[in-house]
């Protein structure tokens, strides 16, 4: 995740200014109004580690995105099974707290605004429970409650990472909101927290802490890493000039959107594409966005900025911490067949998720040598790459490679008949001009694209995801389908 550095001054890259941390001059949003709490809860916890250090590569990344964006957190308000009572909900916290040293951390600034964590070994924490009796509906009070805790700023020196409550209907707990600063972990290291917490484990978490992957990354091992990191992101970025994205002739008052596709024509299609070339399935949903980006000519080579977690490294599988960190990869698929252009990406793709793992401050320093070889010309920035999260699971990614039932042709009609492109949201806080995530819920692929509308109109991210779907199924039963990209001439 990047910004335009010229777009945030030095003196604000590292400030916390009373705990808030937002673009600058963005105003602040008004929070929401929930229901007052009818009581809080205070538990007391008590893990192992302590200690203090630097931020974490991932961490520095999830800072300098907050800087730009304003905070960023993951949560949802989540239904609870019947019989839940706040003493559960209080002894699940307990454990998360105790367990996962993530979530004992706070921030400490030098005299300059410079972030580094410190660990506790024990504390507490405080949940509210709110009442939803009568008429009140506890999913609409789950809701009131979570959006006014992400509309709320974070006290990152005084605040634990966590917010957390409970909404209770005649007794019973319905519902518990939570939001897990980013900071702390990122969504495959919530999804370890749950799996964990539900089940209780006893024995001690597998893999580094965030204070022994702070000592890691500063060691020989560490530096040689981000070194290699490093020298791909420079290779990359100096193979193609950097080419802003075309303005649009949008000015409107509302820039900020997202959007979501929901596809079940695009599995059989992936199948078909991966038996004859090879691809795996992350390459071929990056080939397709791509070929679309060239298509619309917005960016032609396509600049990439893969998300990887990271979790293929040794000690980080099962942490809960943030550690995912953006790659780089350069896909020219002009004047090529759809096939010819996976097997083109396969490499490139492969390379980008190895060496995305690297400090972001390197980064911020390559970017800007780079610039200063280049007086006057564009620089690298958010309008001249696109972000892609595939937040699959593993268990999609599999089926994507399984060659096709025989009859998968037959079912594309009516397949094609249930994509449905909705508008979701309009939003103050930016973000970068391109934004694409992908999940994988039971009824297909789910793309989510988040857009600035001063680039890429709401119209135009329907019709760029459109292209990727039926380019997929063009080329599903035809290896000739050419791309329709033109070769980029000039700069």
């Amino acid at each position: 995740m990047f910004f335009e550095p010229e777009a945030l001054p030095e003196a604000v890259r590292y400030a916390a200014v009373a705990g808030v941390v937002r673009e600058p001059g963005m105003p602040e949003r008004p929070p929401a109004a929930p229901p007052l709490p009818a009581e809080r809860v205070t538990v007391a916890f008590a893990g192992d580690a302590t200690g203090a250090g630097e931020l974490t590569w991932g961490q520095r990344m999830v800072w300098l995105s907050m800087l730009r964006w304003g905070w960023l957190n993951i949560g949802a308000p989540m239904p609870q099974p019947p019989g839940r009572t706040v003493a559960d909900l209080a002894d699940e916290l307990r454990y998360m707290m105790s367990r996962f040293p993530s979530l004992r951390t706070r921030l400490r600034f030098d005299a300059e605004g410079r972030p580094s964590q410190e660990l506790f070994a024990d504390g507490e924490i405080a949940f509210e429970v709110y009442d939803a009796d009568g008429d009140a509906d506890p999913q609409k009070t789950a809701r009131a409650v979570y959006e006014a805790y992400l509309a709320t700023a974070r006290d990152f020196v005084r605040e634990w990472p966590l917010r957390v409550a409970a909404v209770r209907r005649e007794g019973a707990v319905t519902h518990m909101v939570i939001v897990v600063c980013h900071l702390a972990t990122d969504g495959v290291g919530v999804s370890v927290l749950f799996e964990e917490t539900t089940a209780r484990v006893a024995e001690p978490p597998r893999g580094m802490e965030q204070l022994e992957l702070v000592r890691w990354q500063d060691s020989l091992a560490g530096r040689r890493q981000a070194a290699a990191g490093l020298r791909h992101i420079e290779a990359e970025l100096r193979s193609v000039p950097p080419r802003p994205m075309p303005r649009s002739a949008d000015r409107g008052e509302r820039r900020h959107w997202a959007a979501t596709l929901t596809t079940a024509a695009l599995l059989p299609a992936m199948q078909a594409i991966a038996r004859r070339t090879r691809a795996d399935s992350s390459t071929i949903l990056l080939t397709l966005y791509a070929i679309a980006l060239g298509r619309r000519e917005l960016l032609n080579p396509a600049v990439l900025r893969p998300l990887v977690n990271n979790r293929f490294r040794p000690g980080l599988r099962r942490v809960v911490s943030h550690v995912m960190q953006s790659g780089v990869c350069v896909l020219d698929v002009a004047g090529a067949t759809v096939d010819e252009a996976m097997i083109r990406a396969r490499g490139p793709v492969r390379l980008a998720y190895k060496h995305a793992y690297y400090d972001p401050e390197d980064e911020l320093a390559l970017i800007d040598r780079l610039a200063r070889e280049q007086p006057g010309a564009p620089r690298w920035a958010g309008d001249t790459w696109a972000y892609v999260n595939d937040r699959r699971g593993e268990t999609t990614r599999i089926a994507a490679m399984t060659p096709p039932d025989a009859s998968a042709a037959d079912t594309i009609p009516e397949l094609l008949a249930r994509t449905e492109f909705r508008l979701t949201e309009w939003r103050d806080k930016p973000i970068e001009p391109l934004y694409l995530s992908i999940d994988d819920p039971a009824e297909g692929i789910v793309f989510t694209l988040r857009g600035d509308s001063w680039y890429v109109t709401p119209a135009d991210g329907e019709a760029l995801l459109r292209d990727m779907e039926s380019l997929a199924i063009a080329a599903m039963s035809d290896s000739a389908v050419p791309t329709a990209v033109l070769v980029h001439n000039g700069p």
